[in-house]
């Protein structure tokens, strides 16, 4: 049993997420070899996603599947997938956000998959969005692709990988007129303001006629939440819907961040980082406290409680926990030339299955069925 720091992050702000780089609080990392509802072998999962399957790529060292999260000052309820399936009889839940927040949408599946007969169950796909049903319970599970939650030139669900990004930032109805009718949403979009400044249009994509404009970070991220949070205010009744909001997940490209070798990065890592507190320079806290201000601004103006799952601290610590090369990238298995240079080619931001996601998930059930 090893003890390490973070942020206790089941929270209707972001004050702790914040409060976690100055005072964290103990908890114990635990290597669970036993088997529970939640730890059955997920890669056989059939709505497994290829871009996380780590260990059907090749991935050997299965240690990152076993780590499970003890907060010091409390305990986190068992996940319990035919309970979470009752409390989700005739409601949506819907993630919306990026390919991370579609991970932990993939494992949240996952986690539900064991417990329904085949004959109870399917996955229907249609450009952004996806859409898993538990038909015993008229449920559905879905995930809706809109990284920047705004408008924008990546909202392709496929083609998305542009040098030259522009975002709309006053425009969100394009997306959000999927998740309005949703129970629970819960909502992330970080990974993909990760620059400098981004491109702003006021206008149409279709007209010739808009302006653009360059917007230092994380002025132009500060405008597209506040665009969110006015759509939340408007159109959210916070007495059937619930909503969440996942804060930053850390990445782990820079070895000597965590005392590594210069130049390299997750790939061919095995174990947590043990140094208490740390924290990669991946993660922003400006943009941590932007979050902080819109949804303490939208429960105090505009009467909507949207409660923080803060996965970063302790997410930080995984640098082992990455899919690296082991998976499909961009659709597509990495050549040989490519595997031979994980310098350049390894995947270092999104998390293997089952894995780090699969806590995330259980902060989000703890939250859920016991509300603080």
């Amino acid at each position: 049993m090893a003890s390490y720091t973070w942020g206790w992050g089941i929270r209707s702000s972001f004050q702790s997420l914040i409060g976690l780089l100055l005072i964290s609080m103990i908890v114990y990392v635990t290597q669970n070899s036993g088997e529970s509802e939640t730890e059955t072998d997920r890669e056989e999962c059939r709505f497994m996603s290829d871009q996380l399957a780590c260990q059907k790529f090749g991935r050997m060292d299965l240690r990152y599947q076993n780590w499970r999260w003890q907060p010091d000052q409390c305990d986190l309820p068992m996940f319990n997938a035919t309970l979470l399936l009752e409390r989700l009889r005739n409601k949506r839940l819907m993630f919306v956000g990026d390919s991370l927040n579609r991970g932990q949408w993939v494992s949240m599946v996952c986690l539900l998959d064991s417990s329904l007969p085949p004959t109870q169950k399917s996955m229907h796909h249609n450009a952004s969005l996806s859409i898993f049903k538990a038909l015993e319970y008229n449920a559905s599970v879905e995930f809706y692709w809109a990284p920047l939650l705004v408008e924008s030139n990546s909202d392709d669900p496929v083609r998305h990988r542009v040098e030259d990004r522009i975002v709309r930032v006053e425009a969100i109805e394009k997306h959000a007129r999927h998740w309005i009718k949703a129970d629970i949403l819960i909502f992330n979009s970080y990974l993909w303001w990760r620059r400098s400044q981004m491109k702003v249009l006021w206008g149409s994509f279709e007209r010739s006629d808009g302006i653009y404009k360059v917007v230092k970070m994380p002025r132009v991220y500060e405008m597209a939440l506040k665009t969110w949070s006015e759509w939340v205010k408007l159109h959210i009744d916070p007495t059937r819907q619930v909503l969440f909001f996942v804060s930053m997940s850390p990445t782990h490209e820079r070895a000597e961040e965590w005392d590594g070798v210069e130049g390299e990065n997750c790939y061919g890592e095995t174990e947590e980082i043990r140094k208490e507190g740390y924290r990669g320079e991946s993660t922003c806290p400006e943009m941590m406290r932007i979050v902080d201000k819109v949804l303490n601004e939208l429960k105090r103006k505009g009467g909507v409680n949207v409660h923080m799952i803060n996965i970063t601290q302790l997410s930080e610590y995984r640098k082992e926990a990455h899919p690296s090369i082991y998976a499909k990238h961009w659709g597509e298995p990495l050549t040989q030339q490519q595997l031979s240079n994980p310098k350049t080619y390894a995947d270092c931001i999104h998390w293997c299955l089952p894995g780090l996601p699969d806590v995330w998930n259980h902060l989000f059930y703890a939250l859920f069925l016991y509300p603080l």
